[in-house]
């Protein structure tokens, strides 16, 4: 990418490599100890109708130079080491890490007018790191240049109006949420705020947030384990594709050893997930994560996988993270509440509920060591690929059924 010239007044997006969420470096040690040559392939994608990015190429290209600069501090570094699954010799390696720009391609797209093309393609561990920050900078960019100055007071407004949802309500007193809104904020600043707010006004229903940085700035407790990225690469490293979801399981205990216990679920959709998910995963794990399909249905089978596999539900955590809104939490939490122990993971609610229209923006892995990979979600329109006789395969691999309605390839890359 062409070296750009950015305005001195206006301070980096990203200007901490710690500014991302704790999976991101929980699965990096995975991919130190364990897969250190896999090479992999990330894809960009803005599922917003309409939503013109290509006239921000230059200063998201300028953000992403900047990003490519940082190196962790000696401050970061001793912070990282004080977390009780952070391993040494992983953080000696960051020590040492920078993101490296020629990994990572932004340009026009060439079939979307008004539409970029991100691509990430490198080794799995010198690209992990640049998800979620490319994200910040795409959402950050966007909404400073179509919501210059932006009056934040309606921002604050509905803050307002969901901490008195949880403080007011006394069965909700135990209710715990955490920030999952790095990726798609409206801003660092606003970000910030927002905890800040959080901790000021319900700090006992909170729980933490993904974000590293503020974890370590303000106290919280960081939160995160695995993502899709993680189970998905297992589908190409794993000796047989049937067995990947197993293998990402064993893999990820043998690191781990029975911490950063939750495992997420939809990669392959529920049923697939609990005919893995046996009594040795139901007693070893502390929990699963929900991020797709129906939230009520996907905590209901859960629990009764548990009670049949002679588990307490009570013992294990249902965290949920898909979408959720304040009032879905309250809902989800008095549906659930004594029968397990419950969590949320609120993303965009939290981080960009200004007024404005969010731009839902991923970037997902597409490939790794040169072999498509996928995840089958519960939600049809969460299927990513770019090979559809891939995706066909892994659907009877798996032994689930094709959508309604197909999508194209063009289509499941969403």
């Amino acid at each position: 990418m062409a070296l750009l010239s950015s305005s001195a007044s206006t301070p980096c997006i990203i200007s901490s490599l710690l500014d991302t969420d704790l999976y991101k470096f929980t699965m990096m040690q995975v991919v130190l100890h364990h897969f250190p040559a896999a090479q992999v392939e990330y894809r960009f994608k803005c599922r917003t109708p309409g939503a013109a990015l290509s006239p921000y190429i230059a200063e998201i290209r300028s953000e992403i130079q900047k990003l490519c600069r940082l190196q962790f501090s000696e401050d970061e570094l001793a912070y990282l080491r004080s977390l009780r699954f952070i391993k040494s010799d992983f953080v000696d390696f960051l020590g040492l890490f920078k993101l490296n720009e020629k990994y990572i391609s932004i340009s026009p797209s060439k079939s979307l007018p008004g539409e970029i093309e991100i691509n990430v393609k490198g080794p799995w561990l010198h690209t992990i790191l640049f998800e979620i920050p490319v994200l910040a900078i795409v959402n950050e960019v966007f909404f400073r240049n179509t919501h210059p100055n932006a009056d934040l007071s309606e921002g604050r407004k509905r803050l307002k109006q969901k901490i008195l949802h949880i403080t007011q309500d006394p069965r909700l007193k135990d209710c715990k949420i955490a920030d999952y809104g790095t990726r798609r904020r409206f801003s660092k600043q606003w970000h910030e705020e927002v905890l800040l707010t959080l901790l000021e006004k319900m700090p006992r229903n909170l729980a933490g947030t993904s974000n590293v940085m503020f974890a370590k700035k303000l106290g919280l407790i960081p939160l995160g384990t695995m993502a899709h990225e993680y189970l998905q690469a297992c589908q190409a490293l794993g000796p047989r594709l049937r067995d990947s979801q197993i293998y990402a399981f064993e893999i990820w205990a043998k690191e781990y050893r029975g911490d950063l216990g939750i495992a997420l679920s939809d990669v392959y959709g529920m049923t697939a997930f609990l005919r893995d998910f046996d009594m040795y995963f139901c007693k070893l794990f502390d929990g699963a994560r929900h991020d797709s399909g129906d939230p009520t249905q996907w905590g209901e089978r859960l629990i009764a996988h548990y009670e049949k596999n002679r588990v307490d539900p009570k013992t294990k955590t249902l965290v949920f993270s898909d979408s959720l809104t304040f009032d879905k939490v309250s809902e989800l939490y008095m549906h659930f509440a004594g029968r397990a122990r419950i969590a949320f993971g609120v993303g965009t609610h939290l981080t960009n509920d200004l007024g404005f229209t969010p731009l839902q923006i991923v970037m997902k892995m597409v490939r790794c060591n040169g072999q498509p990979v996928a995840k089958l979600s519960d939600a049809p329109e969460k299927t990513m690929c770019d090979d559809a006789a891939y995706l066909a395969y892994l659907r009877q691999v798996f032994e689930i059924a094709e959508p309604i309605a197909t999508p194209s390839v063009q289509q499941t890359l969403t």
